[in-house]
């Protein structure tokens, strides 16, 4: 399949975990559905890697494990700003991160066209755009954007290490990448402990969150095999667009007509990448 596309898949299923476990973690905790999700996503992908019934083709899919690191901070970060900001507002600016990757792939040889890399600084631009809003005729920093730029940081450096990772195995760094991500934060339950136990609804809801990222984890590592990361890892990061409508759909947040222009900009840069 098309790398492009495989990346676009990734960020259709992370943007639609990111609006749903940030909500419901809005009033059953981070830490809760953080550990949920880890759990409901490496029995999914522990099950498909088992089905396959082959081991890893090389050392490499241990690049995940960096990859990790990377992502659970970003995660976190992520889940904070959620809570303190709006979607439509942190979620842009989280998606900022494909500036990191793009940079590494173009310092280590990759030679995107000229469209596509219009079509990166288009799509830079446009989830960039989110970081101001507007209050009572004034422009000011929007809530929450600390932390969304930590998010950010902590997402572009998980484009590399998964993209090396998932040229080995995708099945695999996928597996290696979630169950790391599964001890980081059970850690951090251990040091905190809060209460873990949920209602079955509950519960379904955030395994399913876990799921949802994992398939985005396999699609993003799928993609790695034969794209490039700069274009790979912004196409991904596009995530934001779709976690913004559900938020104007869902949660009738207002979209600012600056945000509204960086979505067009955001979509303008997906048909330039993929030329």
């Amino acid at each position: 399949m098309n790398p492009l596309l495989l990346a676009l898949g990734a960020s259709l299923a992370w943007g639609v975990a990111d609006f749903v476990g940030p909500l419901v973690s809005r009033t059953l905790g981070m830490l809760r559905v953080l550990f949920w999700a880890q759990v409901g996503g490496v029995l999914a992908i522990g099950l498909a890697v088992a089905i396959r019934g082959q081991g890893p083709a090389g050392w490499g899919v241990l690049f995940a494990i960096c990859a990790s690191f990377g992502g659970m901070l970003g995660l976190f970060a992520y889940y904070g700003g959620m809570k303190t900001g709006a979607m439509s507002v942190v979620a842009p600016i989280a998606g900022v991160s494909a500036v990191i990757p793009v940079v590494f792939g173009i310092a280590t040889g990759d030679s995107p066209s000229a469209a596509q890399i219009g079509g990166v600084v288009c799509a830079l631009i446009g989830v960039g755009l989110a970081s101001v809003e507007h209050h009572e005729g004034q422009r000011r920093v929007a809530a929450g954007v600390g932390l969304a730029l930590l998010a950010a940081l902590g997402f572009g450096f998980y484009f590399p290490w998964m993209h090396a990772a998932g040229k080995v195995d995708f099945w695999w760094a996928s597996l290696v990448f979630r169950m790391t991500a599964l001890v980081i934060v059970g850690a951090a339950v251990a040091a905190q402990r809060p209460a873990l136990r949920l209602r079955r609804r509950d519960l379904a809801i955030v395994v399913g969150v876990g799921i949802g990222d994992t398939i985005g984890n396999v699609l993003f590592a799928a993609s790695s095999g034969h794209g490039l990361v700069s274009l790979t890892a912004v196409l991904a990061s596009l995530y934001p667009v779709v976690t913004v409508l559900l938020a104007a759909a869902v949660l009738r947040e207002r979209v600012a007509p600056m945000q509204r222009a960086g979505i067009v900009m955001t979509l303008a840069g997906v048909v330039l990448i993929s030329a």
